[in-house]
């Protein structure tokens, strides 16, 4: 049975669906469009479309360390900061059609009460452990430290300038407490150890519950969450932090917590809530109760999310409804990958970026060709790429010369011949019944996909639609028809404006501004998504308005444009680029004959059990027995079974060190990029196990 079929058994009377908040510290990009807010927005337009009861929920997450950082560097306040930022996202979002039903803010009084409402009933129910343990705190600023604020000498390669989680020259995975003679980024002064009390959530007593949930029910969701989930529940879960020593959030609402605000990552999904209950008051007749859309069986609750934002989604915050009681669980989160742009990753740091707002100062009136790029590339099961010539590739080929060649033909055709006048139909031949036969199952295919959130496959069914009616209008040739049988002619512009206006229902997911355009075209409001695959949309006698192109193609001065502003930003970035480490003292052959650097086959590769940063590896290293290797490099690998059967280098003959009880028989080497990414070092062939480097 179908995963379509299943759904539709279930009978949901609501749907709740939420798209992640994004951080109120800077505008929107493409990547958030592709990533979460497009796929959004097509689910609930045709869930709407289906007449089924769905509120799509947004807002903006203006807590935590980016924004006071942000704020910090202009020299304003948080609140400054997110107040800009609100604005600026809102606004992007309404030009490109993500048609929220709320669209709220995580520094509302609503919200900071219902977050606080739900910490306290942990609280009181006993559901949160408090841990006190040392942490670095800034005399002179009078608050505690995070671990970017920490500088100092790396203990490794002794750069001067390493942070608290990381030397950014030799790549170590560090904690501020490895740091030699650390002092605070915030006031140049050296910090002290402070005793600190926070409350953490033990996810570790929900383990089985989780892996009964998710690993065994609901293995329809993507690999790429399902696996991202497995991974997590694979290694032990730990006590995770839900409060934090910060001056920016919700304040801690129990005695003895002054100082301290709720972890941003337990206050930002309670945003959904929150904006729920908001929506729900302003207009209770229309929405009902918060409780409705969160904590009844009835409803089905989906997070479009990306990638980065799984482990939140899937484990922290179902953890805390299940700790809190009587919340509904998420039944899917069709998380996406990543989108790159050129061939190189999306980094507001560095602006390698195409932002909204800019983009439509650019591309007036074509958000839709935007949304349509970007579904067509949507990167659903693995990280995608978006390009300007394929941008203008889609649009002039596609767009234009598929979907707004045939609207336009037929609707010109028409005005020609019957002065817009939607001609009689009258009898079918083969021609005829083949392409009505090619199309009648259009609303099936659609909806089959759109369940299982294939949105990309969903749209090409649409554009296929167009395809079938080029293909017709083109074999049938009207223009010749007329002249011998112009009842013939009538009849096959019946036909043609009747996938027209199919088109206008089947895209209307998709691509809105479009389809609002096509359905004044052709001079109909009356259209209904049951509708779709009918030959029946639009009478004969029915007036048509004057035809206009759907769609225009883009020229290559534009899309140059955009390449000279990218190349811009390139050259910008070179010129401000973190500059590599400067080379160490010259050494003797005889001191590097020292170091016994080889090539290891990685045979196993997973996360040390109660470390955040530790990969333990186990390592083929040519002599028949197995050695094994700790690294810090956690967090730039969240997939470690990725690395098993590469070929990597590693020092041999390092002292063995314990690291978290593991005996560790040597150093994994590694690259550090400029963007302060880091790669293991693999060979570019398969180099025999234990083949020395020299």
């Amino acid at each position: 049975m179908s995963s379509y079929n299943t759904m539709e058994q279930k009978n949901y009377k609501r749907y709740t669906v939420t798209s992640a908040l994004p951080y109120a510290n800077g505008g929107v990009h493409i990547g958030h469009l592709a990533g979460v807010y497009v796929p959004a927005d097509i689910y609930v337009r045709y869930l709407r479309a289906k007449k089924r009861e769905v509120m799509f929920i947004g807002g903006s997450d203006e807590h935590g360390v980016p924004v006071t950082q942000r704020a910090r560097k202009e020299g304003i306040t948080p609140q400054d900061v997110v107040d800009r930022y609100h604005t600026m996202i809102k606004q992007s979002f309404e030009d490109f059609g993500i048609s929220f039903d709320v669209y709220g803010r995580t520094t509302s009084k609503t919200h900071h009460q219902f977050a606080a409402d739900f910490f306290r009933k942990l609280y009181d129910d006993g559901k949160l452990i408090a841990k006190t343990e040392p942490q670095y705190y800034d005399e002179e600023v009078g608050e505690f430290l995070t671990d970017k604020d920490i500088m100092g000498e790396c203990p490794y390669c002794h750069n001067p300038g390493a942070f608290g989680n990381q030397c950014e020259k030799c790549g170590h995975e560090l904690s501020p407490e490895e740091l030699i003679n650390p002092y605070s980024k915030r006031s140049s002064s050296k910090p002290v150890m402070k005793d600190t009390k926070n409350w953490y959530l033990p996810l570790n007593d929900y383990q089985e519950w989780l892996r009964q949930w998710i690993l065994e029910g609901h293995k329809e969701w993507r690999p790429n969450v399902y696996g991202q989930c497995k991974s997590w529940l694979d290694m032990d879960l730990q006590p995770r932090a839900m409060t934090r020593d910060l001056n920016w959030g919700i304040p801690v609402p129990v005695e003895g917590a002054e100082g301290k605000v709720l972890y941003v990552w337990f206050d930002a999904p309670i945003g959904y809530i929150s904006n729920t209950k908001e929506l729900c008051e302003r207009d209770p007749e229309r929405w009902g109760t918060w409780q409705q859309w969160w904590q009844q069986e009835d409803t089905r609750l989906i997070h479009f999310i990306g990638k980065d934002n799984i482990v939140f989604h899937c484990i922290i915050f179902p953890v805390m409804m299940k700790a809190h009681g009587g919340y509904i669980m998420p039944d899917n989160v069709p998380a996406n990958e990543f989108l790159n742009l050129e061939d190189d990753k999306i980094s507001t740091s560095r602006n390698w970026a195409v932002w909204l707002h800019e983009y439509l100062v650019d591309f007036p009136g074509k958000q839709d060709v935007l949304r349509y790029v970007l579904t067509a590339n949507a990167p659903e099961t693995k990280d995608n790429n978006f390009t300007w010539k394929d941008f203008q590739d889609r649009n002039n080929n596609e767009l234009v010369a598929i979907y707004g060649n045939f609207v336009n033909r037929a609707l010109q055709l028409t005005q020609k011949y019957w002065g817009g006048v939607v001609p009689a139909r009258g009898q079918l031949l083969d021609a005829d019944l083949k392409a009505i036969e090619e199309f009648k199952n259009v609303k099936t295919k659609i909806e089959e996909l759109l369940e299982q959130f294939k949105f990309r496959d969903a749209q090409f069914e649409a554009m296929n639609l167009a395809r079938i009616g080029n293909r017709y209008i083109t074999e049938c040739e009207p223009w010749k028809v007329w002249k011998t049988d112009p009842q013939r002619c009538e009849t096959i512009l019946n036909i043609c404006l009747q996938i027209v206006a199919n088109l206008s229902i089947a895209f209307g997911p998709f691509l809105p501004f479009s389809s609002n355009r096509l359905r004044s075209l052709i001079n109909t409001n009356d259209l209904d998504w049951e509708q779709l695959g009918s030959i029946d949309l639009l009478a004969a006698g029915h007036q048509l308005n004057e035809p206009q192109l759907l769609f225009e193609k883009i020229d290559d001065e534009a899309i140059q444009r955009q390449m000279d502003k990218l190349e811009a930003t390139k050259k910008a970035n070179e010129a401000a680029a973190w500059a590599p480490a400067a080379i160490k003292d010259t050494v003797s052959f005889e001191d590097f004959e020292k170091l016994d650097i080889r090539v290891g086959l990685v045979k196993d590769c997973q996360a040390v059990k109660k470390s955040k940063k530790l990969l333990q590896f186990t390592i083929d290293d040519g002599t028949g027995q197995d050695r094994t290797i700790c690294s810090g490099i956690a967090q730039f690998y969240a997939d470690p079974a990725a690395l098993i059967g590469k070929r990597i280098l590693f020092v041999a003959n390092f002292a063995p060190r314990k690291m978290m009880g593991i005996e560790s028989q040597g150093m994994i080497l590694s690259a550090v990029d400029a963007d302060e990414s880091l790669s293991v070092v693999t060979t570019t062939k398969d180099v025999k196990p234990g083949s020395q480097v020299g």
